[in-house]
């Protein structure tokens, strides 16, 4: 079943081949489509577009583009548009620029961004490489904030 699972107002996270659904994306007003994979497809929408460049595997930095993806999403959420993240399955790549995007802008703690992207679609699980980039992130949110514990 072609879905785009909503996140927050603003942010829905999704699977290749529904974000590539013109007719979900009109449906859901999506005005920024994030690709987090190096070889699935955009879709043909009049949208924007923003692709990082990985691969589902631990090794990979994604932690690099946390900024850029959760400021994106940010600043389309803030001029009344929509934004789409999405992978290959929607579970892990797509799942773990969502997580830093909450935990970043909407400041949720790790745990709280985990569940609430869960909740959304519960198919998600970000892979054990992504995870501590995650708990990297929350760290030096958190010293950027000063509540550092």
């Amino acid at each position: 079943m072609l879905q785009l699972c909503k996140v927050t107002k603003c942010l829905f996270i999704s699977n290749a081949r529904s974000a590539c659904s013109d007719d979900l994306l009109q449906q859901e007003a999506v005005t920024l489509c994030i690709n987090v994979s190096k070889q699935q497809p955009f879709p043909s929408a009049d949208v924007k577009k923003l692709q990082i460049h990985v691969y589902d595997d631990p090794n990979e930095d994604l932690y690099a583009h946390f900024d850029r993806c959760a400021d994106a999403i940010h600043k389309e959420g803030n001029r009344g548009g929509r934004s789409v993240v999405y992978c290959k399955n929607g579970r892990s790549r797509s799942a773990t620029v969502c997580i830093a995007y909450l935990m970043k802008h909407r400041k949720l703690t790790l745990t709280e961004a985990l569940q609430k992207v869960k909740t959304a679609r519960h198919v998600i699980d970000p892979n054990p490489g992504f995870m501590s980039q995650l708990q990297r992130y929350e760290q030096e949110l958190k010293k950027k904030r000063g509540d550092a514990k």
